[in-house]
């Protein structure tokens, strides 16, 4: 079973382009993010407790860096509403401090406010 999670997720006004920081091959596109995990959307369902190297392409309004780079592991892994695509969520496993405030300032331009 994977843990719950203690942050409420936040939902973006669009997709970012998620990559394989290794292969620099295109995984998915972000569909939500906490400082504490993401959640992914792709084409062929992601392999589950696996430790995953990601680039994350930033909008050019997020000043400093045009993308942040952090390992994930993922926790599970299911269809998506629309059946020709995978969810996938993930716990961050590293990330620098830096990078954790770039999250909050993407969260705060982009995300959908409740």
């Amino acid at each position: 079973m994977f843990e719950k999670r203690n942050l409420k997720r936040r939902h973006l006004i669009y997709y970012l382009r998620i990559m394989n920081r290794d292969t620099n091959e295109l995984l998915g596109h972000l569909v939500d993010i906490t400082a504490e995990g993401i959640m992914v959307i792709s084409e062929n369902q992601l392999e589950i407790n696996k430790n995953f190297n990601f680039r994350m392409m930033l909008p050019k309004e997020i000043v400093g860096k045009e993308m942040l780079e952090f390992s994930a592991k993922s926790l599970w892994s299911k269809k998506d509403i629309n059946p020709d695509f995978y969810d996938t969520g993930f716990k961050i496993d590293d990330m620098t401090e830096a990078d954790s405030l770039r999250i909050d300032q993407l969260i705060h331009h982009f995300g959908f406010q409740d």
